[in-house]
């Protein structure tokens, strides 16, 4: 396992694997692993002939909360200890500085259409904008064959998959199951930052998600029985529920549409902000 910081020697390095036909596959992370994470490697791995890279890099340019960015959990030691008991020899820890992945400003704008004003998009301004710039950025300098994201956030997928398609990326992107803990609560880096209390609540958000697939009812009476059951709760702050298509994330408005439909969700516990989704 190789600890790479600048980006040519990263070059050089998938360079020479390249020319030995590995194939490259990539999970891009924020660091602060934990096992969803690590199930991203561990689905990486069943692929033959294949190099692993993880990035570690906190993006600046998708936080449009500077607070937020502060407090995002980092723990570069830990990260290197999870991540080596589960690399190989030959893959790679990618922990680029902000310097390093942004020697100058970077002012592209990306258009993602009605994808990027919903949701997170929408309660989250520039967000996705940033989102692209890191992956685009981490997409040219790794030149993966394969790259592997969590369904957790399943929208930002949705934004990565219109990206690879309009830019030409000749990268396969892996969608996988999220991660859950014991209660229910999906995996999140954030979660580090909840306290006990907070926790303990906080998996009533997906219960409430479960239950909701077992109510027969429309799906204007379905939003309004979740937003119920979350505001019941003192520690929330719904942000949003919506039901929509898994392929545009358009609004769905009966159940009788032809499309898989997702429910997502947002929503504040003290300072924390969680998001997740269900499959109806």
């Amino acid at each position: 396992m190789k600890i790479i910081e600048k980006i040519n020697y990263l070059q050089f390095i998938v360079k020479k694997f390249k020319k030995k036909n590995k194939i490259i596959s990539f999970i891009p992370t924020m660091g602060s692993l934990h096992e969803g994470h690590l199930s991203l490697i561990k689905e990486a791995k069943k692929g033959k002939n294949t190099i692993i890279i993880v990035s570690i890099f906190v993006n600046p340019t998708q936080f449009n909360n500077l607070k937020d960015l502060e407090k995002y959990p980092r723990n570069l030691k830990k990260d290197i200890f999870l991540l080596k008991n589960i690399l190989c020899e030959n893959d790679i820890i990618f922990t680029p500085s902000e310097e390093e992945m942004y020697p100058t400003i970077d002012n592209r704008n990306f258009y993602f259409g009605d994808l990027e004003n919903v949701m997170e998009g929408k309660h989250r301004k520039g967000h996705f904008n940033g989102v692209a710039k890191i992956v685009s950025k981490l997409f040219d300098f790794v030149k993966p064959d394969k790259a592997f994201f969590g369904k957790k956030d399943f929208q930002q997928i949705a934004i990565i998959e219109n990206l690879v398609k309009n830019y030409n990326y000749k990268v396969e992107i892996i969608p996988c199951e999220t991660v859950r803990e014991k209660n229910g609560l999906a995996m999140s880096s954030r979660n580090i930052l909840l306290s006990n209390e907070e926790r303990k609540n906080a998996n009533n958000i997906y219960k409430i998600l479960k239950e909701s697939r077992e109510k027969n009812i429309s799906i204007s009476d379905l939003k309004h029985w979740v937003k119920n059951k979350i505001n019941e709760n003192s520690h929330f702050i719904l942000e949003y529920f919506e039901i929509r298509d898994d392929i545009f994330l358009k609004d769905v408005n009966s159940w009788k549409d032809d499309c898989k439909k997702i429910g997502f969700i947002a929503v504040k516990i003290g300072n924390v902000r969680l998001i997740d989704n269900i499959f109806y």
